[in-house]
């Protein structure tokens, strides 16, 4: 149990009114979390946060109700209760991330945190850098959109990146554990609220950026900023890897103090890839000279494995034992993920859900199947979600494949038919008698399942990992790996 002034040496705030002396049985930005302590001096401290729903001021008398004798707020209430202690803070969500560190004994200082931000590839890079570090012998954390991982225990996932209280809680948790590194995801949103804040990184990658998330950040520049804000803020004595191939690559770490380090397909860099053969059972590169076989495929996994090489290599470990380890990594789940139905047919499920992550997917097997294959792309997009990209979908989906079906993804409190209304104004109309609209999404891939020629691919893209569809705030069960073996009758 920490005391209040303790905690409050590490944050900054402008005002205290009241009485310091409290023993602090937790931290909590939820008034429903609050209890009554037994011992007058111990109380929970709540912190009100604004949030993009609602603003926790509203709910501070519910606090104190609850039991809370500290509040940590931006607006002390004009109703002060003289046996509560209001402290005044410029932001709350800064304060919060910087409150939780102090309170679990700033577990991300006694163990290494590696993030990565980008767009697209952060779960496959840290799921892998997960892996070669569990082989490489070391106790290891994760934190991913798919799982969180103490070592090989699995915490289920909610959010990319965690609240700041259950982040923290976690690498307590690892650190309590004797992890000695953990990679997590790092995303746009927990850069913006304040997340990460009080987090020590040791390191930080850069994958790419691509047209996400505007609905949140509202422009294209706001996004960069954000992910740049990251790399901003790491120390001197940690490492910024960044991709050169993203047009925005330098950008990330102009600013940044970090040692800056780079990777790429296409130009000189620390760590340089070349990619020497492609196919559905994997990668042959050549990185820094030395040749490799990996079981991924596709250029996008190129540049994962570049990113994972360089993160391995930049925290001390050596050259060749990195790359006879990566060797035998395996892809995450949902993340080109290859099924076979036994007669030539090949399925792809991928959690591409943004334009560039489709063109990726669909350029990948393009190259592997060298036009020889036929191509069928079932995919959706998401509600409540940017709307702009929905007719880029389409038209993607549309120019690299023979055949689409536009389906429901997580529709969420948006009408699925509204979504694929978007979706169809982006159909070229060279394509539209090779696209049929099915919103039902097992009925669409049940269809793409008895459309498929021998030796075609099926490509499902949107959901991967994902094993449930949002519909009007209820999660059904829905599994795309599992709806395709179904139908091509495979035992999982």
């Amino acid at each position: 149990m920490k005391t209040l002034s303790f905690l409050l040496k590490h944050i900054d705030y402008t005002e205290i009114i009241g009485d310091e002396q409290y023993d602090i049985l937790s931290v909590e930005f939820d008034s429903r979390q609050i209890h009554q302590a037994d011992n007058e001096k111990v109380t929970s401290i709540y912190i009100a946060q604004r949030g993009t729903q609602a603003d926790g001021h509203l709910f501070i008398p519910q606090a104190i109700g609850n039991g809370a004798k500290v509040i940590i707020c931006e607006q002390v209430p004009q109703d002060i209760n003289p046996s509560v202690t209001y402290i005044r803070v410029n932001n709350s969500s800064i304060a919060l991330g910087k409150l939780a560190s102090a309170y679990y004994d700033f577990p991300s200082q006694k163990l290494k945190l590696v993030g990565i931000t980008g767009t697209n590839g952060k779960t496959t890079t840290v799921t892998l850098l997960h892996q070669l570090f569990m082989s490489l012998g070391y106790p290891t954390g994760l934190i991913s959109t798919i799982v969180n991982k103490i070592e090989n225990k699995e915490i289920p996932s909610t959010h990319t990146t965690p609240d700041a209280l259950a982040l923290n809680k976690l690498l307590a948790q690892m650190v309590d554990a004797g992890c000695e590194f953990c990679f997590m995801e790092v995303s746009s949103h927990a850069i913006c609220q304040y997340r990460i804040e009080g987090l020590s990184f040791v390191g930080a990658i850069f994958s790419n950026i691509t047209h996400d998330h505007l609905d949140f950040h509202k422009t294209f520049s706001n996004y960069i900023q954000a992910k740049k804000a990251f790399f901003d803020h790491l120390p001197k004595t940690a490492f910024a890897l960044t991709n050169m191939d993203d047009k925005n690559g330098r950008v990330m770490v102009q600013n940044s103090q970090a040692v800056i380090k780079t990777y790429s397909l296409n130009t000189d860099a620390d760590m340089k890839g070349v990619i020497l053969d492609n196919g559905f059972e994997g990668l042959h590169l050549k990185i820094n000279g030395q040749e490799v076989f990996f079981h991924l495929s596709g250029k996008f996994n190129a540049y994962n494995l570049l990113a994972i090489y360089g993160t391995a290599v930049s925290l001390g470990v050596p050259s060749d034992e990195v790359l006879l380890k990566m060797s035998a990594l395996t892809t995450a789940e949902g993340r080109f993920e290859v099924i076979r139905n036994g007669q030539g047919g090949v399925a792809i499920v991928d959690y591409a859900h943004t334009p560039d992550a489709l063109q990726n997917v669909l350029s990948t097997i393009h190259d592997i199947t060298q036009n020889r294959e036929e191509i069928l792309t079932v995919v959706g997009c998401g509600g409540n979600r940017d709307a702009l990209k929905r007719p880029i979908m389409a038209e993607i989906a549309c120019r690299y494949s023979h055949r689409v079906i536009l389906t429901s993804d997580n529709p969420r409190l948006e009408d699925p038919n509204q979504i694929l209304c978007d979706m169809e104004a982006g159909i070229p109309i060279e394509s539209k008698q090779n696209v049929l609209i099915i919103e039902n999404r097992h009925e669409a891939i049940k269809t793409a399942s008895m459309m498929m020629r021998d030796h075609g691919v099926i490509l499902i893209a949107g959901k991967g990992h994902e094993k449930y569809q949002d519909i009007q705030g209820i999660k059904h069960h829905f599994d795309d790996t599992e709806e395709i073996k179904n139908n091509w009758n495979i035992n999982k």
